[in-house]
């Protein structure tokens, strides 16, 4: 679903990233894991076509993306659901949803707004609340449900679980599980080690930027050395 080989990326003169691969198939979820710093959210930015600077092949369900712009990337099927979430605070959550819509892809589950609120029904309850007036937990839900609306192939998920209370964690972990069992292929960034081994297939490890571990997620659980090395744990 996707391939990331030998990408490099830059704010201004300052190299972030070095060499990263990876890979993510359909109806998995891969975690990539690292410290804060490590350039996980630079890696999903880089692959979206948001850096001014990069090099490397990113290729998507066969395709090369490489130089592609944002918003083709997007209407290709790549979701994104970025670190700050970043709702239309003035719309609805009703209206959050309706300008993300997409049509449908062969291949891709469709979402409809009544599904969603299915999948989240803490939205449902509130389909005319504006995202101002949610919190942060709510917004972390709609901003997901938003990127749904586009009926993505692959979901890029940037610290879903950072600064949000612990029942929402629980209910970002099984909304994953659903979205897997729909085929959807995820690409999970997170620092949450216990979430990302709750709901990942396997995982890569990046410090300063560089990969120093992919493998299967219970590798990466039973290999204490590389966990208090790279992770801290």
């Amino acid at each position: 679903m996707l391939e990331v080989t030998s990408l490099d990326a830059w704010y201004g003169q300052a190299q972030i990233l070095f060499g990263v691969s990876l890979a993510v198939n359909a109806g998995e979820c891969v975690a990539l894991v690292g410290r804060n710093g490590a350039g996980k959210s630079t890696t999903m930015k880089s692959i979206m076509g948001v850096m001014a600077k990069k090099r490397g092949s990113v290729r998507f369900r066969g395709a090369d993306i490489s130089t592609l712009p944002a918003y083709r990337i997007a209407r290709s099927g790549l979701g994104w659901v970025p670190e700050d979430r970043r709702v239309f605070t003035d719309l609805t959550v009703r209206e959050n949803l309706e300008v993300a819509r997409q049509p449908p892809r062969d291949g891709a589950p469709t979402w409809s707004e009544d599904k969603l609120y299915a999948l989240f029904p803490n939205l449902g309850a509130m389909p005319d609340r504006p995202g101002g007036r949610m919190s942060g937990g709510e917004q972390q839900m709609l901003t997901v449900a938003r990127t749904l609306m586009g009926n993505p192939y692959l979901v890029l998920l940037d610290e879903p679980s950072e600064g949000v209370a612990p029942l929402i964690v629980e209910e970002m972990a099984r909304t994953i599980v659903a979205l897997k069992k729909e085929g959807v292929a995820i690409l999970l960034s997170e620092q949450n080690l216990h979430f990302a081994r709750l709901v990942s297939d396997r995982a890569v490890v990046l410090e300063k930027g560089e990969v120093r571990f992919a493998g299967t997620m219970a590798a990466l659980m039973a290999d204490d050395a590389l966990l208090r090395r790279h992770l801290s744990v």
